[in-house]
Formats: C-alpha cells, sequence, structure tokens
C-alpha cells in the first residue's frame, strides 16, 4: 500500500524564509493568520490527509464509482464519511470570504492545503476542488441575492459545485456549443442540452450541487460572444434557502476513464432544467474565466502532487530494494545486494523528481502570493503587477507542473522495474491519475497558445518586461554575493534566453501565426525552466541565510542547496535546447502536406 507524508517542513521554508510573509502583516487576511496560526492549521491538515485520504486514494482507484438506474451516483467507500468530517472539520471554508462564512485566511494556506489533499487523494480532492471554482465565479460574478443563496452552503461545504463547458461536439471550441437558455419571463431560463466530462457532476457527499453551465440563450449571437453563464442547481433552493423540487439535470453515465476512478466524471442531461443567469447576458465566457483560472492553478498543483507522493514512494522502494552491486564497491557488504538507491541512474530519476517538486512548489506558492497581494494590498501597483503575473503564470504553471509532474511520475514508476506495473504497488495510480492534469482544463497545448497568443502581448507587455525587470533587479542587488554566484550566473542566462525567445516571438509570431503556434510548447517550457532557477535562486539565498542565523547544525538546509545545485546542473541547462528549438519557427514543422502523414 502506498503511503504518504505531506512536506509540511517544506511549507514551513517556503512561507516564512523564502517569501517572508510575515511581512504582510498589516494585510487583511494575513493580520488573521499568524505564522505560527499557519503552521498549526498545516500540521492539523497534514494529519487528515496522511491519516483519512491517503488510506482511501486505492479504494476509490479499485471500487470507483457506480451510476444507479435513477441517475444518482455512489462515491468509493469511505468517501462519504470522509467528506463529512471534511465539512464538520472546516476545511472548505479556509481561505472563503468571512463575509459567506468563510475563514478568510491567505490564498497561499488554501494552496499548501490543497497540495495536500490532491497528494492523499486526488481523485476526492477534486470535489470540493471544483465547489471552490464555481464560488469564486459567483462570488465575482452573482448578484447579491445569488450570492446569498448558494456561497453559504459552497463555503461551508453542504453543498458542492460543478464548471459545464464541454459537450461532444465541442472541447475548446467553445463557440460551437448547442445547450440553450429559453428566457421564462420571470428572471429564470430553461435550459437543454449535454455536457460531458463533467468532474463531480453527480455524487452521495453532499445534498444539493451547484452546476456552473454555459449556454447560448435564444437568438444570441453565435461564436463566443453568444454565450452565457448560468447556475442550475440539482435541487431547487426555495425562499427560505431550504431545498425543493429535483431539478431537471440528470446524469445519464459516468465515463469510463483511465485514472481518477474515484471522481464521479459525468455525462450530464440538461432537460427544461431551470437557471438563472449569472452576470451579464452574452459575457458568459468572460464569467467562467474566473472559475477556469482557479482551475487550472489548481491542475497545475495536482500535478505537483502526483509527482510528490511518486517520489516519496519511489525513494522508499528505492531504500530497500537489494539488487547488484555499487558500481564503486558494496555498500551492504552485509547484505546479497546493495538497495538500489546507490545506483546513480536510479538517482537520476529521484532527483529530477526532488529538484523539481521543490522548485515547482516554491513557484506555486510565489503565484499564489500574487494572488493574495491582488486582493489585499492598499497599493495600486502592486495590485496591478499582480494582476498581470497572475495571468502570465496561470498557462505556465497549469501545463509546466502537469507535463514535468506526469514525467516524474512515471520516472519514479520506473524505479519500482517490474514492480512498478504491478497495480499492487499503487504506483501505476499515479501515473494514471497524473495523466489527466495535462488534458483538462484545457490541453497543454492551448495553454502554450494562450502564453504566446494573449498573455505575452497583453498591455503591451507589461507582465513579462516586469518578470525580466524583476529578475534583473534581483541579480543586480546580489551580483557580489560569492555564495550565490553559481544560481544568480544560471538565472541570469537562463532569463537572457527567455527574452531572447520572447522577442523573437514579438518579431516573428505576428508575421506569421504558425511562428508563433510551432514555438508556443517549448516557449512555455522555456519559461518554466526560467521561472524554476529563479525560484531556486530564491531558495538558495533563505538556505544559506537560515545557515548563517543559526541553521548551520541542520542537514534540511544543506540538502537543499544540494537539491538546488542538481537544478542548476541537470535541468537548468535544458533551457538553450527550447530556445533553439522555438527559433526554428514553423517551417519544419509544417513543412508536410497533410497526405504525407
Amino acid at each position: 500500500m502506498p503511503s504518504y507524508k505531506a512536506p509540511v517542513r517544506e511549507y514551513k521554508f517556503l512561507l516564512k524564509d523564502v517569501l517572508k510573509i510575515e511581512r504582510y502583516s498589516n494585510l487583511p487576511g494575513f493580520a488573521e493568520a499568524p505564522i505560527d496560526l499557519i503552521e498549526q492549521v498545516l500540521e492539523e491538515g497534514a494529519k487528515f490527509c496522511e491519516d483519512v485520504l491517503a488510506p482511501l486514494n486505492k479504494v476509490g482507484d479499485e471500487h470507483g464509482c457506480v451510476r444507479h438506474d435513477d441517475g444518482s451516483v455512489t462515491t468509493p467507500p469511505g468517501f462519504k464519511e470522509a467528506y463529512d468530517q471534511f465539512v464538520a472539520a472546516g476545511w472548505p471554508a479556509l481561505s472563503s470570504d468571512p463575509a459567506y462564512g468563510g475563514q478568510g485566511l491567505p490564498h497561499i494556506v488554501a494552496l499548501a492545503w490543497n497540495e495536500m489533499v490532491a497528494s492523499s487523494n486526488m481523485a476526492f480532492g477534486m470535489y470540493p476542488g471544483l465547489s471552490h471554482g464555481a464560488y469564486a465565479a459567483i462570488h465575482s460574478h452573482g448578484s447579491e441575492e445569488q450570492k446569498q443563496i448558494y456561497l453559504p452552503k459552497l463555503v461551508t461545504g453542504e453543498w458542492t459545485g460543478t464548471m459545464n463547458l464541454t459537450e461532444p461536439h465541442c472541447g475548446t471550441d467553445l463557440g460551437m456549443l448547442r445547450t440553450k437558455a429559453i428566457p421564462q419571463g420571470d428572471g429564470s431560463y430553461r435550459i437543454s442540452g449535454q455536457k460531458i466530462f463533467i468532474s463531480a457532476g453527480e455524487h452521495d457527499l453532499a445534498k444539493n450541487i451547484i452546476h456552473l453551465v454555459i449556454a447560448r440563450i435564444e437568438g444570441a449571437p453565435q461564436g463566443t460572444k453568444g454565450i452565457s453563464l448560468f447556475v442550475v442547481p440539482k435541487f431547487l433552493v426555495n425562499a427560505d434557502g431550504s431545498l425543493g423540487a429535483r431539478n431537471g439535470v440528470v446524469c445519464g453515465k459516468i465515463e469510463e476513464k483511465m485514472g481518477i476512478h474515484g471522481n464521479s466524471t459525468c455525462v450530464l442531461n440538461y432537460d427544461d432544467a431551470v437557471g438563472y443567469l449569472v452576470g451579464i447576458e452574452n459575457k458568459g465566457l468572460a464569467a467562467m474565466f474566473t472559475m477556469m483560472n482557479v482551475a487550472r492553478l489548481g491542475v497545475g498543483l495536482q500535478g505537483l502532487s502526483q509527482s510528490e507522493v511518486a517520489y516519496q514512494n519511489a525513494v522508499i522502494y528505492a531504500k530497500d530494494r537489494l539488487q547488484m552491486r555499487s558500481l564503486t564497491g558494496p555498500k551492504n557488504p552485509g547484505g546479497p545486494a546493495d538497495p538500489i538507491i546507490v545506483h546513480p541512474d536510479v538517482r537520476r530519476m529521484l532527483m529530477d523528481a526532488k529538484a523539481f517538486n521543490e522548485g515547482a512548489r516554491a513557484f506555486a506558492f510565489w503565484t499564489a502570493l500574487q494572488g493574495d497581494l491582488l486582493h489585499a494590498s492598499p497599493d495600486e501597483k502592486v495590485r496591478e503587477r499582480a494582476d498581470d503575473y497572475m495571468g502570465l503564470m496561470t498557462p505556465v504553471i497549469k501545463s509546466y507542473l502537469t507535463d514535468k509532474g506526469y514525467a516524474n511520475a512515471t520516472n519514479c514508476q520506473q524505479v519500482y522495474g517490474g514492480h512498478g506495473y504491478i497495480e499492487e504497488w499503487g504506483m501505476s495510480q499515479f501515473v494514471r491519475d497524473a495523466r489527466i492534469t495535462q488534458i483538462y482544463e484545457g490541453t497543454n497545448g492551448i495553454q502554450a497558445l494562450d502564453l504566446v497568443g494573449r498573455k505575452l502581448g497583453a498591455n503591451g507587455g507589461r507582465a513579462i518586461f516586469a518578470f525580466f525587470n524583476e529578475i534583473d533587479d534581483f541579480a543586480h542587488n546580489h551580483e557580489d554575493d560569492a555564495e550565490l554566484a553559481e544560481f544568480v550566473e544560471a538565472l541570469k542566462s537562463n532569463k537572457a534566453q527567455l527574452q531572447d525567445g520572447t522577442m523573437w516571438l514579438m518579431q516573428n509570431g505576428m508575421t506569421n501565426f504558425d511562428n508563433a503556434g510551432a514555438a508556443s510548447h517549448d516557449y512555455l517550457n522555456l519559461f518554466g525552466i526560467t521561472a524554476l532557477t529563479y525560484m531556486w535562486t530564491l531558495q538558495a539565498k533563505a538556505a544559506l541565510a537560515a545557515k548563517k542565523n543559526g541553521g548551520a547544525g541542520d542537514p534540511y538546509f544543506d540538502t537543499k542547496l544540494a537539491t538546488g545545485r542538481y537544478f542548476l546542473a541537470r535541468m537548468a541547462p535544458d533551457a538553450p535546447a527550447h530556445l533553439a528549438k522555438l527559433k526554428s519557427g514553423a517551417g519544419p514543422v509544417m513543412a508536410l502536406a497533410a497526405e504525407a502523414f
């Protein structure tokens, strides 16, 4: 049975030493969350994930969800009891608005909690995870009445939420949707159509499910300009807040999937279901993007989570499994062979995962802090930059963290050799669960196109140039720091290559859009490597400072620095290869006629 141990020490290091969140103690959210309280929350969260959720991960994979003839769905054994504990402990309310019953903690704290949940049981975590996206959409775009009806129950977890975009004939191209909405004259609409791939679309965990559905009002323009957003509850809500009649939305089937078996991914059939417009008519896509951006950051975190839990189990196996002797002589002379962790190629796979996990976690936390500053800072310029960064980094986090997370999950499975392919060891589940992260909430190719086509040029390139300036300022301020020199030099080198790639795209992408499309994947990877180089430089600085301030005897900081140096030596050098490929343009990619394939 696989195990999981929450990396609470990592969280504390990032929050306290790297990001120094105590300096924001004067801001809303942070003021009510001193570092000792945050650490207590994380420690309690770790216990819940390790003791309650992790043991159910394999159960969910083996049993899956069951749809009954009436369209109802039963979740895997133990999920309902775990969800009841989850709600009773107040975990869904962690970072939500206190005006609706939330605890109001910084979003960066919720990020750490969500990583623990996804690592311990990714399928379970998707039930409350989508709820928070629905909460965010209604909180940002709903009417006051809608907020009062839906938000308190979503915040407590008594009700859950979903996001309904995809239809059988359209995925990314939402302008092709056919789900229709007919006005009823009383402010409501009748929604009819079919949605597919709806995570947590039907289940037995909560009393009501609040579906956020995009549809086209009769007579609305075709394409994305005619999309509206509706809230469609599973059970209608009476004026006094009690539940009324069953609405016209039914689970037609549960999708048979490669992984995340513990989550009910549904086909939902809407047959004259009662819905209510959220926000402005025909402006639903903009409202839905609030939910999608929350979800995309969460998916990036899922990629990291599967890399982390796969790594942890591969380390345990590598220390126990005896095979062959070390190339430099026996390391376990009293045994028949050495543990496989002595072999360089096994170390390579483990170190790739460890260096990625710690760098990616720092990147996610750093970005989450921007989200907190966006909402809490009184400084308009700080809020502007935070908003720019959130937009710029979201596609990178979603795509880069999931591509590398999946690759690490497969490498950690490889550490097990043949046993990794056998279900009893559990490594197959991490690989199968991780695979969806590269696909849903916008495939990684779409994320790369979003980065290159929309985010780079937004506001005249303000976000990317602010990022370049931040790196330049850091490098300049630390150019005389001999201990940090190797990190600063790598950072300057990779930033220069990212800037080179950015300028190439600005010069060549607009003259031939295929150049932008062909370069987008490698540009996003170049961006991810540069971002992680920056994160490792920040972590190295914090570790060196901690060693000088009483931590010299703590092996944690030496391990941190050694891991960072591995990243510089073995992972950061991938940057020039991505630059060379992106600058080759569309020619090699588009050379063949379609008939030649």
